[in-house]
C-alpha cells in the first residue's frame, strides 16, 4: 500500500504544471480489477456468490471487469442473476453482455445467458456489447463489453472480454477487433480480460501495441498459478499491479491502480 501511495504521489507530481503554464488535462486515478469468477464456483466446486462479493469488496476496486458470468443460466449457479446480485451486494452500477443467449427452460422464465459484466462505483453513461468473430462455427461465442464511465468528470472507456480458450488463431481474430476498438476510442481506455494467452503471444502483443501492461505475475490456475492469462491493460499510466489469491474461482484476480487523462 505504501508503494501504491508513493507511485500515485509521484505520478500526480509529474502531471502537475506551474501556475504560469497552460493547465494540464485533468487526470484521475482508478483502481481496476479483472476477475474471471467461474460462474461463482471456486476450485472446491462450491458455488458461493457471497464469497465472490466478499473478495471483490476487500479489493476496494473502483471498476471490476468480470468474465464467466451467469444470468439465469442454470442449476450450476442456482439460476441466479449474478450481475444484478453482485451489484446489489456491492452497491455498484452494472452492465452485462450476453455472449450466449439461450431459450429459457420453460415458457415465461428468463432467458439463459452467459457472458461478461462490468461493475463500477462511478456512473455508467453508456454501454454496448460487440460479438467477436469465431475461428470455427462450433466455437463458443465471445464478446467485447464496453462501458463509458464518468470518473469524477473524466470519461473512461472500460472494455472487458474473454477470448477463445483453445485456438490461438481465433484469439488473434478477436484481439484484432478489440485493438481496432481501442484505437477508435475518443476516451482513455482500460481493458480487462481473461485473454487465454501469455504476454508474448501475438494475440496479446496485438493489444499491447496500443495499451500498457503493468502486470507480471501468474494468474492461472488459482491454487498454484503457472501461466499469466488475465490482464488489466490501459493507454493511461499503470501505477501498481498485484495478483490476488482467491478461494472463489479457478482464476486469480488482477488488481491494478492506474492514472488516466481526459482526452484533449
Amino acid at each position: 500500500m505504501r508503494r501504491l501511495l508513493l507511485l500515485i504521489v509521484l505520478a500526480m507530481a509529474a502531471l502537475a504544471t506551474p501556475a504560469t503554464a497552460t493547465p494540464a488535462t485533468p487526470a484521475r486515478t482508478l483502481s481496476v480489477l479483472s476477475f474471471n469468477i467461474h460462474h461463482g464456483a471456486g476450485e472446491d466446486g462450491v458455488f458461493d456468490l457471497d464469497r465472490v462479493a466478499d473478495e471483490i469488496r476487500r479489493t476496494h476496486a473502483d471498476v471490476i471487469g468480470m468474465q464467466e458470468v451467469d444470468r439465469h443460466y442454470g442449476e450450476r449457479s442456482d439460476w441466479a442473476d449474478q450481475p444484478a446480485e453482485l451489484a446489489q451486494r456491492l452497491g455498484m452500477h452494472v452492465v452485462f453482455g450476453a455472449n450466449l443467449d439461450l431459450e429459457p427452460p420453460s415458457a415465461g422464465q428468463p432467458r439463459r445467458q452467459y457472458g461478461t459484466a462490468i461493475l463500477s462505483r462511478h456512473p455508467i453513461l453508456e454501454w454496448h456489447n460487440t460479438l467477436l468473430p469465431k475461428g470455427k462455427p462450433a466455437e463458443e461465442r465471445r464478446g467485447l463489453l464496453t462501458a463509458v464511465v464518468n470518473v469524477r468528470g473524466v470519461q473512461v472507456r472500460v472494455m472487458n472480454t474473454h477470448l477463445q480458450h483453445d485456438s490461438a488463431a481465433s484469439r488473434l481474430l478477436q484481439s484484432a477487433v478489440v485493438a481496432d476498438a481501442v484505437v477508435a476510442s475518443k476516451e482513455p481506455v482500460v481493458l480487462t480480460g481473461d485473454l487465454n494467452a501469455v504476454p508474448a503471444a501475438p494475440e496479446i502483443t496485438t493489444l499491447t501495441a496500443h495499451l500498457r501492461d503493468g502486470g507480471n505475475a501468474y494468474t492461472y490456475p488459482a491454487d498454484v498459478p503457472t501461466a499469466r492469462i488475465d490482464y488489466v491493460l490501459t493507454n493511461g499510466l499503470p501505477l501498481f499491479s498485484k495478483v490476488l489469491p482467491t478461494a472463489a474461482s479457478d482464476h486469480r484476480p488482477v488488481l491494478t491502480a492506474l492514472m488516466v487523462r481526459r482526452a484533449r
